[in-house]
């Protein structure tokens, strides 16, 4: 299936629009939240909503019954929707859209923080406020992530910006510097 973000989009925004027309945003945030998590632990549920075989009442029950009590009514309406279009194979992508869009309208920045060990609650919070004052962001929600192979230091991801201060990437550059032979023109 070839994405379709302008799809996806287009669709996030209609249920944004219309959780915020009813009062229901944070709900519905929850509920696609909550769609995410499936989606990304239940392959099998992807397979069935992207199958051409199964029928679309087929797949209406599936989905009913996995997100029976634990969507809103609104999400309920909505999925039916996608499906009575024939768009639920782009449910992951209108998902990850909405979730987007949802940030974006409430002012919150997500950051990824990856170390080579835990961080403290402390430091975290102290990452935070300095990217408060210095991005004038008033929201920001932090997303951290170990990786042992970074050695030390660590790697932080702003939108489309990567601040990587990892020992694992200067070793990297001095490893290319040598390969380059920048070593031996400075000593010549």
């Amino acid at each position: 299936m070839t994405p379709n973000p302008r799809l996806a989009a287009r669709y996030a925004k209609s249920i944004l629009d219309l959780a915020i027309e009813r009062g229901q945003l944070d709900a519905v945030y929850n509920d696609m939240l909550f769609l995410r998590d499936v989606c990304r632990v239940s392959p099998e549920l992807l397979s069935v909503l992207r199958s051409p075989i199964i029928k679309t009442d087929k797949k209406k029950k599936i989905l009913d019954a996995v997100t029976a009590g634990k969507v809103s009514d609104l999400t309920t309406a909505f999925n039916h929707l996608l499906m009575s279009k024939g768009r639920e194979a782009w449910l992951p992508e209108i998902v990850v859209a909405f979730i987007d869009q949802y940030k974006q309208h409430l002012g919150i920045q997500t950051v990824k923080l990856t170390t080579a060990v835990p961080i403290s609650d402390a430091v975290k919070q102290s990452i935070l406020d300095k990217l408060k004052t210095d991005r004038k962001v008033p929201q920001i929600e932090l997303n951290t992530e170990v990786k042992e192979e970074l050695i030390g230091g660590f790697v932080l991801e702003i939108g489309d910006e990567l601040i990587d201060t990892s020992i694992a990437f200067d070793l990297h550059k001095i490893k290319q510097q040598f390969e380059n032979n920048d070593f031996i023109y400075k000593i010549r």
